[in-house]
This record gives structure tokens, C-alpha cells and sequence, in this order.
């Protein structure tokens, strides 16, 4: 089985992917006031649905890094971020057909929302060092109805995530 190797969350490395900020530690321009400092436009989330997009949270049991299945979304991004503690994602470029020599792991720090790209494979975050993660996912409404495929990998394109 092939080993993927997830490695640390970078703006150079995720590009190909999507975007990403760290909402407990934000950097860059901002605007505010006495109050208040507003980081905007951090990190990109595109819909063409014109549907409201909602906030749903995940819980996802600890079960070990071997991965067997892979989801995507055509037509929208997908929105993720670790709220209980570290995270890893996996993800891969939009191709012909999904290729796990493409697939690459990144450890996405608590506080971190990232935005995956139309059509980029992923599946769910998985926990680090915990028995179970809490997350925020943001989708269009019924976007895991209307804009959502998934796929069993063969035993060939089945991998396994360590650090």
C-alpha cells in the first residue's frame, strides 16, 4: 500500500488546491478600528449554485489514516476547518480520473480554515492524536445532494497517511 507522508500546511505547497488562513493567528492587511481588526478575503470560497452556503458541523471518529474512498465536487468549493484540535486532509488534483501518485497530506492546524477547489479530491479531515476531531464544513445548501461524487479506490489507489 502506498504511504503518503502529510507534511506541514503551506501557502506554496496547498496553491494548487485552494486557499487557507489561520483564524486564531491572522496575518496581512487588515482594517479596523479601536475593536476591532478585520482580516478580510483570507481565504476564497466560489459557489456557482447561487445557493446560501451553510455552516455544518462534523464529528469524525478516529479510525487510523488508511484511505479507501475519495469524494469531489464539480461546481463548488468546499470549506473546511479543525475546531476540537489538528487535523490532516488529503487531497488530490482534478484529473481524468483520480490518480494517487497526485495525492498529497497536509496537517491543517486547529483554527485553520481551508478551501478546497472545485473538483479537488478529498474526504473527511481525520483527527490527530485524538480519538475524535469536531470540525466546521461549509458547502453550498444541499450541495452533498446536488454537486457531490464519491468513489471506492481500488486496492491499487488505496493509500495510507503518515507522519
Amino acid at each position: 500500500m502506498r504511504k503518503i507522508k502529510a507534511e506541514p500546511l503551506t501557502a506554496e505547497a496547498f496553491a494548487p488546491y485552494g486557499t487557507f488562513t489561520d483564524v486564531m493567528n491572522p496575518k496581512g492587511y487588515h482594517i479596523g478600528g479601536e475593536f476591532h481588526d478585520f482580516y478580510r478575503d483570507q481565504a476564497k470560497f466560489y459557489a456557482e449554485s447561487g445557493l446560501p452556503v451553510g455552516l455544518s458541523p462534523l464529528v469524525v471518529r478516529n479510525h487510523g489514516y488508511v484511505v479507501e474512498a475519495v469524494e469531489w465536487h464539480n461546481h463548488t468549493c468546499e470549506a473546511m476547518m479543525p475546531v476540537s484540535g489538528d487535523a490532516v486532509m488529503h487531497v488530490s488534483l482534478a484529473s481524468g480520473g483520480y490518480d494517487v501518485g497526485q495525492t498529497k497530506a497536509f496537517i491543517v492546524p486547529k483554527g485553520t480554515i481551508i478551501t478546497l477547489f472545485p473538483a479537488v479530491y478529498h474526504l473527511t479531515p481525520l483527527p490527530i492524536d485524538a480519538d475524535e476531531l469536531h470540525a466546521l464544513i461549509m458547502l453550498p445548501e444541499r450541495c452533498y445532494i446536488n454537486d457531490f461524487l464519491s468513489m471506492d479506490l481500488d486496492e491499487e489507489s488505496r493509500f495510507e497517511i503518515v507522519f
